[in-house]
């Protein structure tokens, strides 16, 4: 706790045919971030023609998983699937290397492929087909308005016929142009539209390339006129007889497709998989160096998986290996990958603190720190007892249904159920329950304080958690930058704002108690010398930077006045629907007492629309306190978050011999 996990570096040399053992090894245990070897006496590793293939199919069979997957009859869904998914099956491989597993791939490419694809091309021209033939039928619905026979609407050996559309306010000045061109050759037949004009122009061959021209200068919008004969209603029939056709066809071949996708869906998922986790084991070859008769890889991984790790190594390569685990050097301190190691409860809030940024190797890991005031920062906005019980209870129903899963649902909803009951105590101190429903109703509600009427001391307790919480930022950094070896930084950069802040806080209790003025008064003059001391580095620009930072830190501190004006924006959401709901309760139109539904209603919608945006708000601005206020004290995140080398495995399972 406070401390990532212990990282060590693992450097292995071994033969080439152990190679796809070793690495399909480390790719499905997850143990260990492969790193690049820089070497001059050895060349890189690269791909070979298998893991080409590998990403080659697994583009090809992504796109049946797509195609089926449209067709694919639902499994359910809805609430009750996202509070408690279920796990998918998953189907056993016997890994025998990739030489194996690409035959296996191609042999059910050629036996499945062909008919998807089959299928697949049939509803793409149906489709197609049938965009066309909505698009003939358009037209003749168009055409009709002239009443003519299509068949006279085509071009012949001795005429070019035109039809289309144009802008009624250019067409006159077209049909002026067009005649002038062609001597007066042209024959032009017209129906006016809405604000276009339909225009059927008949050429002489030899006039055509004059008029053409100009058509396109009015901008003309040709019609392909649709094949067949009679007038265009006529037609309209046969063309709407030809389309009831196409999409009888098309329900055929989407039944068809139905079919396999209920055939071959989960076969063609599993191999996407298996190839997707191939393609991207082969991403590391690059990291090696190899010769003709060895390969090399180094990479990090926690100390604790050491033991296993080197076994493994050891069972995979039959003891041929040299392996080298070393501690890390202190030039290599800000490579060494991040993996966060905190006891269980504080576990999920490690998203927290990942979202931000993870620590560097030397630096204090946060997360259990924030797990406490990310939490109690969330109950002190919210503040409401009821608000915090609809919390814990959506968050303990995620939680039990993604335990299993240990995924960014299960994380988030564990910090929302943490944070709830932070926000039910806090409901209870301030004695709010769905605001003031309570009083309202008649009942005595018992509270230490109330929100509205004891605004000032409600602030007053937010300014001194703020200046608590900054203090320890402050003591953290003192103590990191101590470890570190950086005992003058630690001095003039952490302990100048302890004293300062210890300072203030004497000088405020001295109202009290009279005797801790001058210590007060000494704490923070010693803070303020080493503070200034600290700026004096920075030159001409010394002064200005002791006002700036000086007035930044007194805007960190005043910044968690939003606890207080959160609470507050609770308790008045709360109050006003409270009020409206109250105001229609008594309204009856004859006998019927309407307002109960509508009160019962209002009152409802209300609470949860002020739960949804209050809990949003407090979520929002407690992570602000943490990464703005607090980490801007001591933390960087500028750490490399531990990425090992690891399979990603849904509906698969390797069989592999180590």
């Amino acid at each position: 706790m406070f401390k990532p996990e212990e990282m060590v570096k693992v450097e292995v040399i071994t033969l080439n045919r152990y190679k796809d053992s070793l690495l399909t090894y480390l790719h499905e245990n997850g143990m260990v971030e492969i790193r690049e070897l820089d070497v001059e006496i050895a060349q890189k590793d690269s791909p070979n023609e298998y893991h080409r293939k590998a990403a080659s199919y697994s583009i090809t069979i992504s796109r049946l998983v797509d195609f089926l997957k449209a067709y694919r009859k639902s499994t359910g869904g809805g609430i009750k699937e996202f509070i408690f998914p279920k796990e998918r099956a998953r189907k056993k491989y016997k890994y025998e290397g990739i030489e194996r597993l690409i035959r296996d791939v191609e042999d059910f490419l050629s036996a499945v492929e062909p008919e998807i694809k089959a299928v697949e091309g049939k509803i793409t021209s149906t489709q197609t087909e049938i965009e066309r033939i909505k698009g003939d039928i358009a037209i003749l619905e168009l055409l009709s308005t002239l009443n003519l026979d299509v068949s006279y609407l085509k071009s012949t050996d001795m005429l070019e016929i035109v039809v289309g559309t144009v802008d009624r306010n250019k067409f006159k000045a077209l049909v002026e142009e067009v005649t002038k061109a062609t001597e007066n050759r042209a024959v032009i037949v017209s129906k006016e539209l809405k604000d276009k004009v339909l225009a059927v122009f008949v050429f002489l061959k030899v006039d055509y390339d004059r008029a053409n021209p100009i058509l396109a200068k009015y901008s003309l919008e040709r019609l392909e006129v649709p094949e067949g004969e009679g007038t265009p209603k006529e037609l309209i029939a046969v063309y709407e007889e030809k389309l009831r056709r196409k999409e009888e066809e098309l329900e055929s071949a989407r039944k068809d497709a139905e079919m396999l996708a209920e055939k071959y869906y989960e076969d063609v998922v599993f191999y996407q998989e298996l190839m997707e986790n191939e393609r991207d084991k082969a991403t590391v070859l690059p990291m090696l160096a190899r010769t003709n008769m060895t390969f090399a890889l180094t990479g990090w991984l926690p100390r604790s998986d050491v033991p296993r790790v080197l076994d493994g190594i050891k069972r995979v390569t039959k003891g041929t290996a040299y392996i080298n685990i070393r501690e890390p050097s202190k030039e290599e301190l800000d490579e060494i990958p991040i993996k966060l190691k905190n006891p269980s409860w504080a576990r999920p809030f490690e998203m927290l603190t990942e979202m931000y940024g993870v620590p560097k190797y030397n630096e204090i890991d946060p997360t259990p720190i924030i797990t406490f005031t990310y939490s109690f920062f969330f109950g002190f906005m919210l503040t409401d007892f009821m608000y915090g019980l609809i919390i814990a209870i959506i968050a303990a129903l995620l939680v039990k249904g993604h335990r299993k899963f240990n995924d960014g649902t299960y994380k988030f909803a564990y910090t929302l159920l943490i944070s709830s009951f932070f926000t039910m105590a806090m409901g209870v101190i301030f004695g709010s329950y769905f605001g003031n429903a309570f009083d309202l109703a008649g009942f005595t509600v018992p509270r230490v304080w109330d929100t509205f009427q004891d605004a000032l001391v409600v602030l007053q307790l937010a300014l001194a958690i703020g200046i608590a919480h900054l203090f320890t930022g402050y003591t953290v950094g003192f103590i990191v930058k101590l470890r570190n070896g950086e005992v003058k930084d630690a001095i003039l950069d952490q302990l100048s704002w302890m004293l300062i802040i210890l300072g203030i806080t004497f000088l405020f209790l001295s109202s009290k108690n009279p005797a801790l003025n001058m210590p007060g008064k000494a704490l923070f003059g010693v803070g303020l010398a080493l503070f200034v001391l600290s700026e004096l580095k920075n030159g001409a620009l010394a002064v200005l930077l002791v006002i700036s930072d000086f007035f930044g830190f007194v805007g960190s501190w005043l910044s968690y006045a939003r606890l207080m004006a959160l609470a507050l924006a609770t308790a008045g959401i709360a109050m006003v629907v409270n009020i409206l709901a109250q105001m229609v309760w008594g309204i009856s139109i004859g006998p019927v007492p309407i307002g109960i539904l509508i009160g019962i209603i209002l009152f409802a919608g209300g609470q949860l629309f002020s739960v949804a945006i209050n809990a949003l708000g407090a979520f929002v601005h407690s992570l602000r306190l943490q990464y703005v206020e607090f980490f801007g004290t001591f933390y960087s995140g500028e750490g490399k978050p531990f990425q090992p080398f690891r399979a990603k495995r849904e509906v698969s399972e390797l069989e592999f011999e180590a």
